[in-house]
């Protein structure tokens, strides 16, 4: 909720105490030792109000009274003078209905207009750090659709934390080390041989990908045929030097040009060779949860609850890919000193997360702390068909080649519009749409509307000006209010938003506002309206415009003046 929503609410709920125990005294109630906590909302149906308690039926045991005749006993004693609501009645089994004055109203619009830029940010994380892990993509190759998708949801979790004021950091955790880094090596080695040798087979495990004959016969043009004859692991370090961090700063440009920007690019060969990896391992044997079999170490997950225990390191004295990993988080969470540590990881994790909170139990470290968001997969559609393949290169959809189909805006926006946990189809047509069934469209249509008017009020000679409480009180017709309603609710939103980890909920919250504008716009003339009410319900536009263009730029997405 606003300030003035929250004060609201505060009034409200202190006034409903006055009131009981003002009908204690009278002897309407009986005496109590202490109140049960009730609620004040607004009600589902806002034909019943603007807000709703739920009072008396919490109170229905402490008095042993219908909750109907506790509800009379408040309405008739309860002082509103000393609230925003201007009046009260009793409704079914006794919730309490509050339609609200106008100068509640008239409030949050000031309210709006003093804070600007920072309305609806919260406190509510104050003093807590918080590390935000996602994308994540191997290195090896592209992004594909599926880290589109978790970069729009983690970089705008990200963003929603930050309004509720926890501190965040963004953070890429760079697998280059392990398997993958192998079989990269290997596919490297191959194909370079392969421009020098006749007879060079692919491995059925290497990477086929157009990506790595490209890194090769570059590898060559500038080395030759210099690591042909060399020793095989120092031509496949060389290939691997070469070849690596080319394709993390692909990784990097592609993200930017997603508007995602990381504050730390998390090498895993830095935990290797820290020897935090080798510290790890030790820390867990003084656990008490390893134990030694067939010369392998393994990790007593089922002291946790797992179905079985996983292996830490091989019987050839490698570690597993658990080790690392548990390093790592045992790095945030420990090294670090975060408070929090999120994920967002891929369908295929989910028996990643026991695993991984299953170490830091070990380890000592509260598993709370570690909070693990699985995000479900993504189907492509276009002309109500499954689309696999770009138009403009014939391949695979990657992030790069989605990014050259579809506006940034509307691949943030839409990806952002399906909680984490559901699976989702991205319509490809719907995305480069220019009309209202485009919901990013929608949105940044309803802010250039209001610049429109805006401008066109000016040309007339026509400028917006402070308003008095008297005319900001003219706005009462239940677009309105209904407007002033949900501009209210935003700060709300940002915390319920982060609480939940789902931005989705700003997401929902913009495309409510941007339909209530559009119905507000079209039932209540601003051009032509007595001085007062025009000023007002362009001080309502304003309002609107500016909370738009705050979701907007949190999300990362243009608030156009014009379309």
């Amino acid at each position: 909720m606003s300030q003035t929503a929250n004060i609201a609410v505060t009034e409200l709920r202190e006034e409903i105490k006055n009131a009981l125990d003002a009908a204690v005294k009278k002897g309407e109630l009986p005496a109590y030792e202490e109140l049960p906590e009730f609620i004040i909302e607004i009600p589902a149906d806002r034909s019943h109000g603007d807000l709703a308690t739920n009072a008396a039926m919490a109170c229905a045991r402490t008095f042993k009274m219908p909750p109907f005749k506790i509800a009379n006993a408040i309405t008739e004693n309860i002082d509103l003078d000393k609230t925003y609501a201007e009046s009260c009645a009793t409704a079914g089994p006794g919730f309490i209905n509050f339609i609200l004055a106008p100068r509640y109203y008239a409030d949050v619009l000031k309210e709006i207009e003093q804070k600007g830029g920072e309305y609806g940010r919260s406190d509510c994380g104050k003093g807590k750090r918080v590390i935000v892990e996602f994308v994540s993509a191997n290195p090896t190759g592209p992004m594909h659709i599926g880290n589109a998708r978790g970069g729009a949801l983690g970089d705008c979790l990200a963003s929603v934390l930050e309004a509720a004021g926890f501190d965040v950091s963004r953070e890429f955790y760079v697998n280059d080390a392990g398997n993958q880094i192998e079989k990269f090596k290997t596919s490297l080695e191959t194909r370079y041989l392969q421009l020098y040798r006749d007879g060079v087979e692919m491995p059925e495990d290497a990477y086929l990908g157009e990506d790595i004959t490209n890194h090769a016969k570059a590898f060559a043009a500038i080395y030759g045929d210099k690591y042909v004859n060399a020793d095989s692991e120092e031509r496949r370090q060389a290939l691997c030097d070469y070849a690596l961090p080319i394709n993390i700063q692909k990784l990097k440009d592609d993200l930017e040009k997603y508007r995602i920007t990381y504050d730390n690019w998390f090498l895993e060969s830095s935990l290797h060779n820290s020897g935090a990896v080798a510290d790890i391992i030790e820390k867990l044997k003084a656990s008490g949860h390893t134990y030694e079999q067939e010369g392998a170490l393994w990790f007593k997950t089922t002291d946790f609850g797992e179905e079985k225990d996983r292996v830490l390191v091989r019987a050839n004295g490698i570690p597993t890919y658990l080790v690392p990993d548990i390093a790592y988080h045992y790095n945030k969470l420990v090294t670090r000193g975060f408070d929090t540590a999120i994920d967002v990881l891929g369908a295929d994790h989910h028996g990643y997360i026991p695993r991984m909170k299953a170490s830091m139990e070990a380890l000592g470290v509260d598993s709370d702390r570690l909070d693990m968001i699985i995000m479900q997969m993504v189907r492509l559609v276009k002309d109500g068909e499954t689309y696999k393949l770009s138009k403009r290169s014939g391949k695979a959809i990657t992030l790069e080649t989605l990014l050259e189909e579809v506006p940034v805006d509307a691949a943030r926006f839409i990806f952002n519009m399906r909680e984490a946990n559901t699976q989702m189809d991205f319509d490809l047509d719907l995305a480069v749409a220019q009309d209202s069934q485009n919901p990013v469209y929608y949105v940044q249509y309803a802010h250039a509307r209001i610049c429109s008017v805006i401008k066109a009020l000016r040309e007339d000679g026509v400028e917006p000006r402070k308003c008095s409480d008297e005319e900001l009180c003219l706005l009462t017709a239940p677009e309105e209010r209904e407007l002033v309603h949900h501009l209210a609710s935003y700060t709300g939103e940002i915390e319920a938003a982060a609480r939940d980890y789902d931005p989705t909920k700003i997401t929902r919250f913009v495309l409510r506002l941007a339909s209530l504008f559009h119905k507000f716009y079209n039932a209540c003339r601003i051009k032509g309206s007595e001085e007062g009410l025009m000023q007002a319900r362009l001080a309502l536009c304003l309002a609107v415009k500016s909370v738009i263009k705050n979701v907007l730029d949190m999300l990362k997405i243009t608030a156009p003046e014009s379309m």
